[in-house]
């Protein structure tokens, strides 16, 4: 033990990992539902919408208490809210694994979605706790393609395991996994490099436990920032149709237009969530090494709206197509996890789990109301056949599934681009007043 508490540079991978590895498991979970979509349609007799209602249960409670897990983070501490969240997500796994009817389902979803809440917020001020503001952009795009990994995980292994042991052993399996790592953040995770016994890190800003009226002050201002509510907005739109299309409809998108099995269709959901391995990483070590955001969130709205405009407008491209565009999208959320970084820079570091949480509980709204929506969509085009109990949806409905999308993407390249002048007239503002000072 004395070797892994040697240095705080050390220490801080460490812990960083354990509650990595749990955010993992969120991934893994909400996204799950992919691959389930047609036993869960048989088993629950569910329509398109009942799916998507089903999948979307999840960010129900999780994009709500997004602000609540900043003040958890901010005033309870990392380590507490963190281990209780994944424990408390693990007991939510158990009973959807168990549960025999559709609302039993949809309650161990919530509480899926209850647990799972707190712990990328709690990560990211794990970051802004034992890594210098430099590095925070970079920290939180590899905590952001941490989600990626649980993505993966959520498609042709997800698939493989369901089709030898059924979805749910596999699932409970996965919650005996969750309260497996409760206790790893238990034991590894320190809210402080002083908590850990350990010394401050150079670079570092000190992190004061703040007082509830602190937290609150911090969390109006927060709210009152309208900054705060455009980087929402592209968060709404980007992660909302992400999670949406690779994590419920992208499966059954592949599986129905081009009639070939969920396991192989999961590879081409696979490709989505390895952009998002590679995506925010690479565009959040770009941001740090330009010094620039808002140009780079801008740009990615662009690309991402174009995305599925071409799956709109095109039914049934080459499956290669579909697979790199999947792959695109994916990488782009690197673009969106940009903006975590201009609002905590607006806020600065004492108020970071409060801005981080109010920002992901915007976007995760969108994790909440696109599948209802594209669920919808797909109900009004549904072909009237069933096979093995699930629905049959035609071309036309997936089209205007897209469509939303790309609609969704334009609104976001809407916001970025009036965040992106924003800043730049706030940057004119104090390159003059720092010159005038100068000239005095």
């Amino acid at each position: 033990m004395s070797a892994v508490r040697s240095t705080p540079e050390r220490r801080r991978w460490i812990a960083w990992a354990a509650l990595a590895t749990a955010f993992v498991l969120v991934n893994l979970l909400r996204l799950s539902t992919a691959v389930l979509a047609e036993e869960l349609a048989s088993a629950y007799a569910a329509t398109a919408a009942e799916l998507g209602t089903l999948h979307a249960a999840f960010f129900y409670i999780y994009a709500p208490l997004q602000i609540v897990a900043g003040v958890l983070a901010d005033r309870a501490g990392i380590r507490r809210t963190a281990t209780i969240g994944v424990a408390v997500m693990s007991a939510g796994a158990l009973g959807f694994a168990l549960a025999d009817t559709y609302p039993v389902a949809f309650a161990a979803r919530l509480c899926i979605g209850l647990g799972g809440s707190v712990v990328f917020v709690a990560t990211l001020r794990f970051c802004a706790n034992w890594f210098p503001p430099r590095a925070f952009a970079t920290m939180s795009g590899v905590t952001v393609a941490i989600a990626g990994v649980g993505g993966i995980l959520a498609t042709t292994p997800l698939a493989v395991a369901v089709a030898a042991a059924g979805w749910r052993a596999v699932i409970a399996g996965l919650a005996a996994v969750g309260l497996a790592l409760a206790a790893g953040v238990s034991l590894l995770v320190r809210d402080t490099p002083a908590d850990a016994g350990l010394p401050s890190i150079a670079g570092v800003p000190d992190a004061p436990t703040l007082t509830l009226g602190e937290v609150g002050a911090n969390a109006l201002s927060v709210l009152r920032g309208r900054d705060t509510w455009l980087a929402g907005i592209v968060l709404f739109a980007g992660t909302g149709v992400n999670i949406t299309v690779i994590g419920l409809w992208g499966v059954p998108y592949v599986v129905q237009t081009y009639g070939v099995s969920v396991t192989r269709a999961s590879t081409y959901t696979l490709l989505g969530s390895a952009g998002l391995l590679l995506g925010p990483p690479l565009l959040g070590r770009l941001s740090d090494r330009l010094g620039r955001r808002t140009g780079l969130i801008v740009a990615a709205t662009a690309l991402h709206a174009t995305a599925f405009g071409a799956l709109a407008v095109a039914a049934s491209p080459p499956l290669l197509a579909v697979g790199a565009i999947l792959f695109l999208t994916g990488f782009l959320a690197g673009g969106f996890t940009l903006t975590y970084t201009v609002v905590r820079e607006r806020h600065g570091s004492a108020a970071s789990g409060v801005a981080t949480g109010t920002v992901n509980a915007l976007g995760f709204s969108g994790a909440a109301v696109f599948p209802v929506l594209m669920g919808t969509a797909l109900d009004t085009f549904w072909t009237g056949e069933t096979v093995a109990g699930a629905r049959v949806y035609s071309a036309t409905g997936y089209r205007v599934a897209f469509g939303l999308a790309a609609l969704a993407g334009v609104a976001a390249f809407a916001a970025a681009s009036w965040l992106h002048v924003r800043t730049r007239r706030r940057r004119g503002k104090t390159e003059t007043t720092t010159a005038g000072t100068t000239a005095d």
